[in-house]
């Protein structure tokens, strides 16, 4: 795809104006909802978190909810959400695996006056109105988070900061958002160096084999790595080690959702900071979704509130999290 014609989702969004186009009055809020979600996977703590709070938010609203798990397959994705139309579903959500080739299952939903909620990921389409609402966090701002925490980690060191990063699934939102918001935030100081960057498909098994390649290639230049999630994360961890380094000391380590293992390896002495991606989207899907059956507006994204969870608070925090 011609990188001049990608949009940013936050650039798409401005001065759009576009609510929910498929108003149906005569239907009532009171109303059980059959509920189509075509998931990624099962790839990560983060998406099994997603997916259970999706399946329970689903059940205490008393809501039918027909899931499909696409393996990390696109076509499988496709697959599910034409069954769904073919079912005559009330709502579709989808947490698309990539950005784009979207275009015309999409407009067969809107077709079939099916909405369409988008989940944890988006989507670049030439007709945004195939889509309702988007809930979901803000990646590019994850990446600048965990930019500004390393700038913040490392002022007081002198000479060049060389950076690894695992980026996640190739073409997906978060991969190319959280790389885009570090690198804007890293730039600005030329001794900061992404020396090597390459996708390990947010698998643990991924991470670690592809830090391995890294620290075969760079060995002791590696000073921090930077990982799209904590699961490559924790894999990569396993690869410093039988490396004979230690991680978040020798190499620190930088990772994205803020899952219990992440806490975990922070509080062991591995890993050094964790960006906050929240899983738990399910209740905000629901309310969403009754809203968009009935036909009323909602805004164009519905963020989750986040924050920055570094390892000299991990410990304290750990207790708290639900996933």
């Amino acid at each position: 795809m011609n990188p001049m014609k990608r949009r940013s989702f936050a650039a798409m969004l401005a001065g759009t104006g576009l609510a929910c186009m498929w108003a149906t009055p005569a239907w009532s809020q009171g109303k059980k909802l059959v509920i189509g979600f075509a998931q990624t996977g099962a790839e990560s703590e983060w998406r099994t978190a997603n997916t259970d709070s999706v399946k329970s938010a689903a059940a205490a609203a008393g809501h039918e909810l027909k899931f499909s798990d696409a393996q990390q397959k696109q076509e499988n994705q496709i697959k599910a959400i034409r069954s769904f139309i073919a079912q005559k579903v009330d709502v579709i959500i989808l947490a698309p695996l990539v950005t784009t080739g979207w275009d015309t299952v999409l407009k067969e939903a809107k077709a079939a006056k099916i909405p369409v909620i988008l989940e944890s990921r988006n989507v670049v389409v030439k007709d945004p109105t195939t889509w309702t609402t988007f809930v979901g966090s803000d990646f590019v701002e994850e990446g600048r988070r965990a930019g500004k925490w390393l700038l913040e980690h490392t002022k007081n060191t002198t000479g060049d900061v060389n950076i690894v990063e695992l980026q996640g699934t190739v073409g997906s939102d978060p991969a190319i958002d959280r790389k885009k918001g570090f690198d804007e935030v890293i730039k600005a100081n030329p001794r900061y160096k992404v020396i090597r960057s390459q996708t390990a498909d947010f698998t643990r098994a991924k991470g670690k084999e592809v830090m391995e390649a890294f620290l075969k290639a760079e060995g002791k230049k590696i000073n921090v790595l930077y990982a799209h999630n904590d699961d490559m994360a924790i894999g990569a961890i396993q690869a410093i080690e039988e490396a004979g380094l230690k991680p978040a000391k020798d190499i620190l380590v930088i990772g994205v959702d803020a899952v219990k293992g992440a806490f975990e390896a922070m509080i062991a002495g591995k890993m050094n900071v964790s960006v906050e991606c929240s899983p738990l989207l399910g209740p905000q899907l629901m309310e969403a979704a009754v809203k968009a059956k009935a036909g009323e507006p909602l805004p164009r994204w519905i963020k989750s509130i986040e924050g920055v969870f570094p390892a000299e608070v991990a410990a304290k925090e750990f207790p708290n999290r639900k996933y």
